[in-house]
């Protein structure tokens, strides 16, 4: 059990962290109005990324259930998804600008933003795909475990990204900070996806 924790934190972490549409929209939003003004924002996100989250792996258990094979197979093509993931950071340009605040977020903004993220999707049911148990009959719990799992380390980065502010955009303008930072996130997926393809 703790073993499948830390992988799924190890799945989780350049995903969650790495510079994407959503934490660098909150870091954006941080560093113009303050870390404060984001927090109904944030609660949107992720009471929504909570609910969506739930919903798909409950979902996805039932389906699981129905065709063990198409689990397996799921898994197979999970473990080749996370290995482009990792090439696409390892490749990917040093340059990285930061979104530009506008507007104050409210909690319907955060929570629109969760459901208008076709990426969250996929990467939860990509998820689902590689940290659920062989067991149909003990589905319920570990969703739940997971979906918080999954929800909590999602606001921690969001929280880390929207406090740094425009100190983290600075950084990524960089080309050898943001160079760097591509590659820990790559090289950390090549990891995790040679462990889904080996266990």
């Amino acid at each position: 059990m703790q073993a499948d924790i830390l992988a799924l934190l190890l799945f989780l972490f350049p995903l969650a962290y790495s510079p994407g549409p959503g934490n660098l929209y909150f870091a954006a939003n941080g560093a113009r109005f303050g870390w404060r003004a984001t927090l109904p924002a944030n609660a949107g996100y992720h009471l929504a990324t909570w609910l969506v989250t739930a919903t798909i792996g409950l979902g996805f258990a039932s389906a699981a259930d129905a065709a063990p094979a198409l689990l397996e197979a799921l898994r197979w093509c999970g473990a080749a998804y996370v290995l482009y993931l990792a090439c696409a950071f390892l490749r990917a340009p040093a340059s990285g600008a930061a979104l530009r605040a506008t507007a104050r977020s409210g909690f319907w903004e955060g929570a629109l933003l969760l459901l208008f993220n076709p990426k969250a999707y996929v990467i939860i049911a990509l998820m689902f795909t590689q940290f659920l148990p062989a067991d149909p009959a003990a589905h319920t719990v570990p969703v739940l475990w997971i979906t918080t799992i999954f929800t909590v380390n999602n606001l921690m980065a969001f929280l880390a990204w929207t406090v740094a502010g425009d100190r983290i955009a600075a950084r990524l303008r960089d080309e050898g900070a943001a160079r760097r930072l591509n590659q820990l996130f790559g090289l950390t997926l090549a990891a995790v996806a040679l462990w889904m393809a080996l266990r």
